[in-house]
């Protein structure tokens, strides 16, 4: 289980956490100001894209020491990390006026998706497989789709209960608080990954100018109907293990 003892890591692991984050800061920086001048996005898009992956990188790495039993931080973590700062950039676009970014939010959403299943494969191929890292992976997977609920809504795609499909995975973490039986590790599931690639990838379309309403509500209906039957699952597997 996840330790939840936030530490400042020790060396030799915390220089090299220090450095992917730092690059991974960089980047965001960089690529946040030359998609303000691309897109003609509000001058504080930059720093709302620092801010979302600087609290990521606050909150992970904290748990690197005590979840991750590695000297360095490995490949697997700094692809992760690369997928941090894409869903940054695609989180500080909500609130932007308009939808000029809807196409960028739609392929950046894709693209990040992508690259889900090379940071496993890293882990697996490194030995360097840890619980840090899945859950760093599940952590920014669901910042993403927390993301595109909103900007569906917000680009009037459909109604805000689309928003249920980014909070379902907050709601159960502080459900856990109250009911401990939550907190158990589930065993790896293909079906739970599915859904989370199908939620991406469906809310990036909805996003899109692909998809217009009342067609992209149907979709979201879908789309939440499928992770209402994912959780239900998992809870109902976790109630017969406690």
């Amino acid at each position: 289980m996840t330790s939840m003892a936030w530490q400042i890591p020790r060396a030799p692991l915390r220089a090299s956490v220090i450095g992917v984050y730092a690059a991974g800061f960089a980047g965001v920086v960089v690529l946040a100001a030359l998609a303000q001048q691309a897109l003609g996005l509000g001058a504080a898009y930059p720093l709302k894209a620092a801010v979302v992956f600087g609290v990521v990188v606050l909150i992970g790495v904290g748990f690197v020491q005590s979840n991750h039993p590695f000297t360095r931080f490995g490949a697997a973590n700094t692809v992760t990390t690369g997928r941090a700062a894409g869903v940054a950039l695609i989180a500080a676009l909500v609130g932007e006026p308009g939808m000029g970014a809807a196409v960028p939010a739609a392929v950046g959403s894709v693209l990040v998706t992508l690259l889900d299943g090379v940071d496993g494969r890293l882990a697996r191929q490194s030995g360097m497989a840890s619980v840090f890292g899945a859950r760093f992976d599940m952590e920014v997977d669901a910042l993403l789709i927390l993301a595109l609920s909103i900007l569906g809504w917000e680009y009037g795609k459909v109604g805000a209960w689309i928003l249920l499909a980014g909070l379902l995975r907050y709601f159960f973490v502080a459900a856990g608080w109250v009911l401990p039986w939550l907190r158990r590790p589930l065993p790896p599931s293909w079906r739970r990954q599915a859904i989370c690639v199908l939620q991406i990838v469906g809310l990036g379309v909805i996003v899109s100018p692909l998809a217009g309403a009342p067609a992209s509500a149907w979709w979201a209906m879908l789309l939440v109907a499928a992770l209402l039957y994912s959780f239900l699952i998992d809870i109902v597997w976790l109630w017969r293990a406690r």
